[in-house]
Formats: structure tokens, C-alpha cells, sequence
């Protein structure tokens, strides 16, 4: 498929985590936190999840793998409250903490042309904006949709371009809309959202995978002919 000009694309998405930055596993070490605070239990969040789950996703997950047993909603609450507790303190730790290449440069680039910028994360918006803040990214972006709008990524999917609309004054149809992502599932979402996506591959999976998950476009980062 042909790359659209820039008075076509109106706006794009971005991922957070492997997309935007890498935060040196802060947002892990907040989770061991949390539930050793709360629990006792030792939750290694790498070994029970993989890269592109939402927030909501990882914390049944680790209740029912690693405390043992399914937790009620308030507890969930409980624990997604307590890891933002912790998460401004292990962002700030963290010595991995890094932007991705070429995103310093092509976030102002992007404005510049007109281009609406947004997120669509599995974070919690709390933890989107906490992991953003180090990089002084949150500048960039005036909408999104995140985990706590729904544990499904299709369905923060389309929060994001819903919160877009409104934003634009309706002007994201017909396509005006991509998002950008470093795993299979952010490529699943913004098909099933309806809008096309970049698979980038800075994160968990190389540009073949990407690729293989029929990512529109398929790049190593964004420096690499991003398509606008």
C-alpha cells in the first residue's frame, strides 16, 4: 500500500514501552514492589507476561500465577494503586531508563507539520504519564488511550481515536489516523481499531515478526522512513 502524504495522515498513536522508550525495567521492579508490599510474594513480572499487555492484564495475571488464586476487583484496584506508588521512585532509579532513537527528533517534526500527536498504551494513565515524564515526552501529546480504559488494546485503541476525534474537531476518518507500536499486538489492535499501524523494532520483536504480524509498515526504528 502506497505511503500517504502528510495531508493525509492527521495523526498517529504511539506505543510507550519499547516504541517511545524503555524505562530499564522500573515498571517491573514497581510491580515486585507492590505485591511484596502487599502480599509477600516475589513477582517476577518477566517471567509470567509478555510485552504489549495492559496494565489490568499483568495484574490478574501475577494474582492469580503468583499470589495463587484470583483477585477481586478491589484488590486488583488495590494492587495497580500501590505499583504507582512505587513507580515514580523506580523510573527515577533506574539507570536503563532511555528514548528511543530518533524520537527526540521526530516528535517536534511531527507537531511542526500539523500532525496530532497521541498514545495508546497498555499503561495505566497514571504510569504512561509517570514513565513519560523522565524523557520530558508528555509535552508531545494531547490525547490517548491507555490501560485503564479497558484491559483489551483494541479497546484502548479506540478510546485514543475517540479522545482524537474530539481533539481534531472530527477530522480523523478515512484513514487520517496511524499508530505506531513494537509488538504483534499493537499491530492486532490498530487492525481491529480499523486504522493502519508501524510495527518499530526497538522493542521485543525484530522487524521480520513485525512484519510476519502484517505490520503496514515494518522499520528498525523511526529514523528509518517513518511514513510521514
Amino acid at each position: 500500500m502506497a505511503v500517504r502524504t502528510d495531508s493525509e495522515i492527521r495523526a498517529v498513536l504511539f506505543d510507550i514501552d519499547g516504541t517511545l522508550l524503555v524505562t530499564g525495567g522500573a515498571g517491573g521492579v514497581a510491580w515486585q514492589r507492590a505485591f511484596e508490599q502487599l502480599y509477600g510474594v516475589e513477582a517476577d513480572i518477566a517471567e509470567h507476561t509478555d510485552a504489549g499487555m495492559t496494565d489490568p492484564e499483568i495484574v490478574k495475571i501475577v494474582f492469580k500465577e503468583v499470589v495463587g488464586r484470583e483477585g477481586s476487583a478491589e484488590e486488583r484496584a488495590k494492587a495497580i494503586g500501590c505499583y504507582l506508588e512505587h513507580l515514580p521512585d523506580t523510573v527515577a532509579e533506574s539507570e536503563g531508563y532511555r528514548v528511543m532513537p530518533g524520537i527526540e527528533a521526530l516528535l517536534p517534526e511531527l507537531l511542526e507539520r500539523g500532525v496530532l500527536l497521541g498514545l495508546v498504551t497498555g499503561n495505566v494513565e497514571a504510569a504512561a504519564h509517570i514513565k513519560l515524564a523522565r524523557g520530558r515526552l508528555n509535552r508531545f501529546f494531547s490525547f490517548g488511550g491507555y490501560g485503564s480504559d479497558s484491559p483489551d488494546r483494541t479497546e484502548v485503541t479506540e478510546a485514543a481515536l475517540r479522545r482524537g476525534e474530539l481533539v481534531s474537531g472530527g477530522t480523523l476518518t478515512d484513514g487520517a489516523c496511524i499508530s505506531i507500536g513494537d509488538t504483534p499486538r499493537d499491530v492486532e489492535a490498530g487492525h481491529a481499531a480499523g486504522i493502519r499501524v508501524v510495527g518499530v523494532g526497538t522493542g521485543s520483536y525484530s522487524v521480520d515478526q513485525l512484519r510476519d504480524a502484517s505490520a503496514d509498515w515494518a522499520l528498525p526504528t523511526v529514523e528509518a522512513d517513518f511514513p510521514i
